[in-house]
This record gives C-alpha cells, sequence and structure tokens, in this order.
C-alpha cells in the first residue's frame, strides 16, 4: 500500500510539474521549420530518368531563356549513339537505353529518352542493341537501326 501511494505522489508530480528543466532551443535560420529560413532549395531534375511535363518542376524565366538560346545554337543538331535497350515505355513514348559515350554531346549513361515518332518503339524490347539518332535541341529519339546482337 505504501508503494502505491508514493507511485501515485510521484507520478502526479511529474505530471503536474512536466520537465520543466528541459528548454526548447530556438530554431537555427536554416532550418527548414524556421519561419525566417530560406525556402528549400531546388533539387535538380536526374539526369537518368525521363520526366513527363507534370512531374518536371516549372522552369525559372532565366531557365527558359537558357533553353531558348541553347535551341537557336544547336537548331537542326542531330547525335548518333549505339546501345541497349533496357526498357520500352509505350504509353509516354519513351525508350530507356544504356548506351556508350556520344562524342561532343553525353557521357555513358542510362537514361529514358522520347521517341518521335511513337512507332520507333514497335518491335523492340529489353536486350537489343541499336543505334539511334537524338534530335538535341528537342533531347528526343527520331532514328532507331537494330543492330545485330
Amino acid at each position: 500500500m505504501m508503494k502505491t501511494k508514493f507511485f501515485v505522489r510521484n507520478l502526479l508530480l511529474l505530471t503536474l510539474t512536466g520537465c520543466a528543466a528541459y528548454e526548447l532551443q530556438p530554431l537555427p535560420a536554416n532550418h527548414p521549420a524556421n519561419v525566417e529560413a530560406k525556402t528549400a532549395v531546388a533539387k535538380p531534375l536526374s539526369q537518368t530518368l525521363a520526366y513527363t511535363s507534370a512531374e518536371s518542376p516549372a522552369k525559372t524565366a532565366a531557365a527558359e531563356r537558357q533553353d531558348h538560346e541553347a535551341h537557336h545554337a544547336t537548331s537542326g543538331q542531330t547525335a548518333v549513339g549505339e546501345g541497349k535497350v533496357i526498357a520500352t515505355v509505350p504509353d509516354s513514348n519513351q525508350l530507356v537505353i544504356e548506351h556508350g559515350a556520344i562524342k561532343g554531346v553525353m557521357d555513358a549513361m542510362t537514361m529514358g529518352y522520347p521517341a518521335d515518332p511513337p512507332s520507333l518503339l514497335q518491335g523492340l524490347k529489353p536486350g537489343d542493341r541499336i543505334r539511334f539518332t537524338i534530335d538535341i535541341p528537342k533531347k528526343t529519339i527520331v532514328n532507331i537501326e537494330k543492330l545485330n546482337s
């Protein structure tokens, strides 16, 4: 009985006083919960995934201007690469390719590319070796040739 009274009294004391010794520290200026903190830094888009327009963040005016200038600087340019089909995504007219370096354009990587026209995806399956042509300004595959394995 005595132990129960002692326990109840101490529990009541702790409940009423709480953790009086604990004091919240102010949040640092860069903490995301601080109302005076800067907004979150936008993460860069993946270089290995293809995005639909709904998934990609809105571009800033400077990024739009840079894209516009790059388009005019490389208008009509294409590049040819060779690689292996990893996957086809007919619903979004995209092709995921593991390819070697494309000299002067990009390093070797695995990346998803839109295909235009969508009929380019017909007959392709994972593991197929291909030669492909990319329209550089549009970042789109415009021609595909199957290679002998």
